[in-house]
């Protein structure tokens, strides 16, 4: 029997049969579609056709050598790559919460006592001294929050009534609780920051610096546990909150208050000698929708005023209240600044504090 390869008739003559050294050589349909030039028909030779008797075929280019998987994936890279390019730059921007990039700018102006020594209070009544005038009163009811019903052109009088309880939240847990005062806490405070400036939060705890950017009293109100003490919880203030929009989709939030604490050494009797010390602070609070939502706010600017305390103490971790009957160490002529004079900016350097008004 034959070679199943071989024709009926057999191998042709002279042929090599089975051995014929080209039989592998298969020119299937896909290898004639892939050639670069092909043979010019004989109908078109008879019309002209060109001076050659072959025309080249107008393929892929460099990449017509590339197998079709290659090429399939080459073309769907530069698809990704180039939705990629064009959604980054016409899509517009996601409001992220607290917003991108938030960072806290705080500035401390020390106050040194006006008569050179810390005149004592009357530790039976330490605000005594204080005038009616001035407007005090006992803890948040001195805030003066906005009236209820606020809005804004873009903000609904629910999102503002909650963007004022946020705040008067962290001005509470920030200038008045007890624990944070004098006790060293610091979560009610931080709880309450967006997580973009909580991390700035904790570097100002860890790493003090009165650079602008990481003083911890530029986040809140804080006396050294070792070196004072309160005389009373009750924190006379006063001041306002005031509310406008710094665009269509953040609110602005400003508080501007005048707090005073009596304040005696740490660890004295408490029939000891009594001080009062006042602290001037204006807070700027930026809450976009998403903020509000969450329950959380960035303090963008914090400026402090706080006396008497020596000119040279170092404030960036805790305020340092001088004891009464000490002298403050002053600079070469500082200007006299009244921390309830709210009139005048709060951005100052060291300074003289006004004497009371009675």
């Amino acid at each position: 029997m034959g070679d199943p390869g071989e024709p009926p008739e057999g191998a042709p003559e002279g042929g090599s049969g089975s051995d014929d050294e080209y039989r592998s050589v298969v020119f299937d349909e896909s290898f004639v579609r892939a050639a670069r030039i092909t043979e010019l028909s004989a109908s078109e030779r008879l019309n002209g056709g060109a001076a050659n008797a072959i025309r080249r075929r107008l393929g892929p280019g460099p990449f017509g050598s590339l197998p079709r998987q290659a090429l399939t994936l080459l073309m769907l890279l530069v698809l990704a790559f180039t939705a990629a390019v064009y959604f980054g730059i016409t899509s517009p921007q996601h409001e992220a919460v607290g917003g991108s990039g938030a960072e806290l700018t705080s500035e401390l102006t020390v106050l040194t006592p006006a008569a050179g020594i810390v005149a004592a209070a009357d530790p039976s009544s330490p605000f005594g001294s204080l005038a009616a005038t001035a407007g005090y009163a006992d803890g948040s009811a001195g805030f003066g929050l906005p009236a209820a019903g606020s809005s804004t052109a873009h903000f609904g009088q629910a999102q503002v009534s909650a963007a004022v309880d946020l705040v008067r939240r962290y001005l509470e847990a920030s200038e008045l609780a007890p624990a944070v005062l004098v006790q060293g806490e610091t979560t009610p405070v931080r709880a309450l920051l967006a997580p973009t400036e909580q991390s700035q939060f904790d570097q100002s705890l860890t790493a003090p610096s009165d650079d602008q950017h990481h003083a911890a009293t530029g986040w809140m109100v804080r006396f050294d546990p070792m070196r004072t003490a309160l005389a009373s919880d009750t924190v006379k203030v006063a001041g306002t909150v005031r509310v406008t929009e710094a665009d269509s989709g953040t609110l602005e939030l400003t508080s501007d208050h005048t707090l005073v604490y009596a304040v005696r050494p740490a660890g004295a009797e408490s029939s000891g000698p009594v001080s009062l010390y006042t602290v001037r602070r204006e807070l700027r609070f930026d809450l976009s929708r998403t903020d509000i939502a969450a329950g959380q706010l960035t303090l963008a600017d914090s400026v402090v005023q706080a006396g008497p305390s020596s000119c040279g103490a170092a404030q960036a971790e805790y305020l340092q209240p001088l004891p009464v009957g000490n002298a403050g160490t002053g600079t070469a002529g500082p200007a006299v600044v009244d921390p309830a004079d709210r009139s005048a900016p709060a951005w100052q350097n060291c300074a003289v504090m006004a004497a009371s008004k009675s």
